[in-house]
């Protein structure tokens, strides 16, 4: 995620690239055609120009929209997701009985969590996870997850056996256990909610269409504008082109939130708050450090 501060126009610019480079050589080259050359024979009136634009825009602001409303609603699960977490790791530390023999367990069961929010980072992210949460797991847990298809939601099958075993041992009671049950039951509707926008992105189309079309208007936009503004052409065009070509950069970028690219959301830094908070719940000191942005980009 880019942090609020970071914008800037040099930073927006760089942002956008080799498409606002071309776009200006492409003005310049059109405006010394139409000065220096004796007949150009290709104006175009202002008034398509203006029409076009228009079009475009309402079309871009139509997959931004969309595009922003899959971002926030993946920030919104995983905020859910924190909480849940936190709820979790308050309940299974205080109704689970507070036993010599039973304190294993209870420390098990909030450390697994931490196991589960990264391999469900790490399953989001398509990236492998074992290595990384084996240490948050039980002995030769992490080797029995080899070839498993949905590593987080095999993790939260074990924690819900666990819970059962609890039950079994009498450390809780069924009231109890339905009341953390319940918290399971809110993370994996949280999943399949993340699950859901990673595997269903928008329609090729909303990619391929505004992006198309913002290109051949940067490519008119010079050869409209070129018969009314003159040398003046390269300036004015860059500017709206560079508005456009930012359109379509931002909407592109938001729509899959999952991909692990600097606009995502930011999945490690909000596992490394679950890991900090439950961490402290169960009385360990030497916490890690939050994650910190780099280059103004909190991963």
């Amino acid at each position: 995620m880019v942090l609020p501060e970071s914008a800037s126009l040099p930073r927006m610019i760089r942002y956008i690239g080799w498409p606002l480079a071309l776009l200006f050589v492409w003005d310049v080259i059109v405006t010394l055609a139409y000065v220096y050359l004796p007949h150009p024979g290709f104006e175009l009136p202002v008034l398509p120009m203006t029409l076009l634009g228009s079009a475009l825009a309402l079309f871009l602001g139509f997959r931004n929209n969309n595009a922003y409303q899959r971002w926030w609603e993946a920030r919104t699960l995983w905020g859910a997701m924190v909480n849940a977490s936190r709820s979790y790791g308050r309940a299974v530390l205080h109704l689970i009985d507070k036993r010599p023999d039973s304190q294993d367990l209870r420390h098990a069961l909030v450390t697994r969590q931490i196991a589960y929010v990264n391999a469900l980072r790490c399953h989001l992210r398509r990236q492998s996870c074992l290595d990384e949460i084996a240490p948050f797991l039980g002995e030769g847990e992490a080797d029995g997850l080899k070839g498993v298809a949905n590593v987080p939601n095999a993790i939260l099958n074990e924690t819900g056996a666990l819970l059962s075993d609890a039950l079994r041992q009498g450390w809780t009671d069924s009231i109890r256990r339905t009341q953390i049950e319940q918290l399971l039951v809110d993370m994996s509707n949280a999943q399949g909610g993340m699950e859901r926008i990673k595997n269903t992105p928008l329609p090729r189309e909303y990619a391929y269409f505004p992006t198309l079309f913002v290109h051949v208007f940067c490519l008119l936009l010079p050869i409209g504008m070129v018969d009314s503004l003159g040398l003046y052409t390269p300036l004015a065009s860059t500017i709206v082109g560079f508005m456009m070509l930012a359109m379509d950069r931002i909407g592109s970028d938001l729509q899959d939130p999952f991909e692990n690219r600097a606009h995502d959301v930011p999945l490690t830094s909000i596992c490394r708050t679950i890991q900090i908070d439950l961490e402290q719940l169960r009385g360990k000191v030497d916490t890690p450090a939050p994650v910190r942005p780099v280059n103004h980009v909190l991963w």
